[in-house]
Order: C-alpha cells, then sequence, then structure tokens
C-alpha cells in the first residue's frame, strides 16, 4: 500500500505541473510574445514565467518521486496508474469551469477502468 500512495504522489504532482504550465501559458506576458512574430524572446518569456518553472520543477519532482514506484514495481503495473492522472485532470479541469464533455468523461472512465484491471492482475 505504500508504494501505491508514492505512485498517486507523483501522479498528483504531474496533474499540478499542467495545471502550472497551463497557467504560465495563458498568462498576459506569454500571450503577447506568441502573438509577436517568431524572435528568441519567445522561448526566454514562457521559460522565465514563474508558472512555466514550478510545472516544470513539479514534474522534475514527480518524475524522482516515480523512480521509487519503478524500484518496486514493473513497468507494466506501474505505468497505467499515470491513466489516473486524466481523472483527476478532468475533475479539477470540471471545478475549474472547462467544459468537460459526456464523451470525455467516457473515455476518462473506460481508462480508469482499464487502470483497475492491471492493479488487480
Amino acid at each position: 500500500m505504500h508504494i501505491l500512495l508514492i505512485a498517486v504522489s507523483s501522479i498528483l504532482l504531474s496533474v499540478a505541473a499542467q495545471f502550472f504550465l497551463k497557467l504560465g501559458m495563458s498568462s498576459a506576458e506569454v500571450k503577447q510574445a506568441l502573438a509577436e512574430p517568431m524572435t528568441w524572446r519567445l522561448p526566454w518569456v514562457v521559460l522565465m514565467n514563474k508558472f512555466v518553472v514550478l510545472g516544470f520543477g513539479l514534474y522534475g519532482i514527480g518524475a524522482v518521486v516515480w523512480l521509487k514506484v519503478l524500484s518496486a514495481w514493473d513497468v507494466s503495473k506501474a505505468y497505467p496508474l499515470v491513466g489516473l492522472g486524466f481523472a483527476v485532470t478532468v475533475l479539477i479541469g470540471m471545478l475549474m469551469g472547462e467544459n468537460v464533455t459526456g464523451l470525455r468523461v467516457l473515455g476518462v472512465l473506460l481508462i480508469c477502468e482499464g487502470v483497475w484491471l492491471v492493479a488487480n492482475s
């Protein structure tokens, strides 16, 4: 059970990373840089955005935590758990007012069913 909590922690870190990256890429300064002709300024503006930096940092921490999971479980068992991130992301997206269709919910439920099948194999 302990390793499952570590896996879930890694997945939650990745989900949080996605939302911070989205926040950074939705910021006024990044949108302005994206609207201008492509120059070396664009990567600088994106990579210096505090939310993008935080998102990449959370991804890095999540990857290090995931190494513990890989040390204990077969990849074929561990990696399908990453699918749970889809469910958490959709739930958070819904709470934030994103348009989540019934078809998207069905797809996520199918992913969760697959994760359950793999976890019980």
